[in-house]
């Protein structure tokens, strides 16, 4: 079952028995947790009938003991057991979870890990619950996520500012969503979102961003990219030399994917490289100024610096200093 057919079933007050809700993104367990835990039961009924566990701290048989008792004047009891990864033998929860209460809401949150599908336990979870996976959602994916997140809150995005939020907050869905609440909070419905709009409300830079800054180096416009890259020496509490060399490793490295890449149209590329339909065409161009050869030493170069900006073969020279020495060596 997914994220959105959950939380329909949950506002019909479809409810299961037992929630087991894994992965490696947090994100949506929370969001899932947090729904049931704000919603299933009024706020008279919760001081006797809903119960919150932490892992480290919670024993099988607390769960099982608890999980088994009947609500007290209401219809459901919710327990919820955060961090449900850190539960010794939590495989021994058969013994509930083959034969659970109709009445119990169970929750399981558990993050990070794998679940066994093998095994008997996980088995009982898919015959009488529902086993949730929240997937990672990797980088080139972030773009669309916003413009999903967005429309879904009635509001649209350029491609230009989602790209740029991306580049800006990474693959943390639960920081991107914090900064979109923002935009939604400031802005009314069925706003555009521009560079403008994330630059007053948000306040990451139109013109001094990551996304800028890899523009400027595709395009080999020296001015630009020194500009960018000094706003960056002064900024560096905004703009850390590792989020930047880590964006423009993905950069360069997909740049020297594309010379072998048999079809390279813009649909293909953006396909093959995962990128947004909208900066594909920034792909091809720059690719253009760039052989393989001198591709190969660019993605060298970065992780050199990577290494010094964290302290290894580098003992005085400051992260300014370093982006700057990192965008001279990139461009000539």
């Amino acid at each position: 079952m997914d994220y959105k057919t959950i939380i329909s079933n949950l506002k019909k007050k479809i409810y299961h028995p037992i929630y087991f809700l894994w992965g490696e993104e947090p994100y949506y367990i929370d969001k899932i947790s947090d729904y049931i835990a704000e919603n299933v039961l009024t706020d008279a009924e919760k001081g006797f009938n809903q119960t919150i566990f932490y892992g480290k701290d919670t024993e099988v048989y607390t769960i099982i003991e608890a999980s088994r008792r009947f609500p007290m004047m209401a219809n459901q009891q919710v327990i919820i057991v955060k961090e449900a990864q850190d539960v010794k033998k939590i495989e021994e929860l058969k013994a509930y979870t083959a034969n659970p209460l109709n009445s119990t809401i169970l929750v399981l949150n558990y993050k990070y890990k794998k679940l066994d599908k093998r095994t008997a336990f996980a088995k009982s979870l898919d015959k009488n619950g529902v086993i949730f996976e929240s997937k990672k959602v990797y980088e080139n994916k972030i773009p669309g996520w916003i413009e999903t997140y967005l429309h879904d809150s009635q509001y649209d995005i350029t491609p230009q500012a989602a790209v740029m939020l991306a580049e800006y907050i990474g693959a943390d869905l639960s920081k991107v969503a914090n900064e979109l609440n923002k935009l939604v909070i400031a802005l009314p419905k069925n706003t555009k979102i521009t560079p403008e709009h994330i630059e007053k409300n948000i306040g990451i830079s139109k013109e001094y961003n990551v996304f800028e800054l890899q523009n400027a180096l595709g395009e080999r416009n020296i001015l630009k990219a020194n500009k960018i890259i000094n706003y960056f020496g002064a900024n560096p509490s905004s703009n850390p030399i590792q989020r930047t060399i880590s964006s423009l490793y993905m950069f360069f490295a997909k740049l020297f994917m594309y010379h072998f890449l048999p079809d390279k149209s813009e649909r293909s590329v953006a396909a093959s490289l995962g990128l947004h339909p909208f900066i594909a065409k920034s792909y091809v161009a720059a690719a253009r100024k760039y052989n393989p050869k001198k591709l190969y030493q660019i993605v060298g170069i970065l992780r050199d610096y990577d290494m010094k900006s964290k302290g290894f073969g580098n003992s005085s020279t400051t992260a300014s200093d370093l982006q700057k020495e990192l965008i001279y060596k990139i461009l000539h």
